[in-house]
């Protein structure tokens, strides 16, 4: 055997026994990161929910307190809700998936100032803040929903058939509607420092426009037309069509909510990557 063969040969053993350890760091990685959300996930549980009066239980009260004010005063206008007889489930339904909406787009939004300090340590990643605060509060969002919308069917005594997968569709949809606005939020609040006072005033309308009180089939046409593309509209109709089955949403199309949730975050993720070190430094 020639020199250069003994030396190929010997550098493809050296190959073979430095493969595995590359391998092995990088599942080592996958676990680390794994962890590191974990982590996250169990500080924001204690901090947000542990030493608050209460805990969960607010996560619970707010949206049962918003349901009930609205029931109560448009018992008071109106003699029936648009869809059943209940206006205290006709309420939830549209106020749930926003609630979780409004949530995630808060929780991811806050994503780096909330984890900043952490962020100054190399295994801790920006990206592991973000699917840490959205991973809590949408399986948060999502519980709190299933146990409001089973004790409202127990109180109110309302007979409804229930499409579940309808209802997880709209919760999923508003969960990750949330996800792709809060990562654009997250970049835009570091970038601009005015940014979270003019989102306020921006989406201070969306409440109205978001199905929750004026259904899409009363608005005229010409506010049909420009409130199609607010997809908490459609994410409405489809939980709605969950509890009412003689309701179809015609208007509702499932392709436009989930471009526009991917465009979002595609845009939030393209701004953090480019723009993360720019907004710990300046210290937004």
């Amino acid at each position: 055997m020639s020199t250069t063969d003994t030396s190929s040969s010997l550098a493809g053993q050296e190959a073979a026994s430095v493969s595995p350890p590359v391998a092995l760091g990088r599942k080592r990685h996958f676990w680390a990161s794994g962890r590191v959300i974990l982590a996250l996930m169990l500080r924001e549980m204690s901090t947000r929910y542990g030493r608050s009066p209460g805990g969960y239980l607010w996560a619970f009260l707010e949206p049962i307190g918003i349901i009930v004010v609205m029931a109560m005063g448009f018992s008071l206008l109106v003699r029936t809700p648009p869809l059943g007889s209940s206006f205290i489930l006709f309420f939830a339904t549209g106020m749930l998936p926003f609630t979780l909406y409004q949530n995630v787009i808060n929780a991811v939004g806050g994503s780096i100032a909330f984890s900043k300090s952490l962020l100054k340590y190399p295994i801790v990643s920006w990206i592991d803040a973000m699917i840490a605060r959205f991973a809590l509060n949408a399986l948060t969002g999502m519980l709190v929903t299933y146990i409001l919308i089973v004790g409202l069917l127990q109180i109110t005594e309302t007979k409804v058939i229930i499409d579940i997968a309808q209802i997880l569709l709209a919760l999923t949809l508003a969960a990750f509607l949330g996800l792709g606005l809060g990562a654009v939020n997250c970049a835009l609040n570091g970038m601009i420092a005015p940014w979270p006072l003019i989102w306020s005033i921006i989406t201070r309308p969306l409440f109205l426009a978001s199905g929750i009180i004026l259904m899409y089939e009363d608005l005229p046409e010409t506010a049909q037309s420009i409130i199609w593309y607010v997809p908490q509209m459609h994410i409405s109709g489809i939980m709605r069509s969950g509890f009412y089955p003689t309701y179809t949403p015609d208007y509702v199309s499932v392709i436009y909510v989930v471009a526009f949730c991917l465009v979002t975050l595609c845009l939030g993720l393209i701004l953090l990557g480019r723009f993360h070190r720019d907004i710990l430094n300046n210290g937004r």
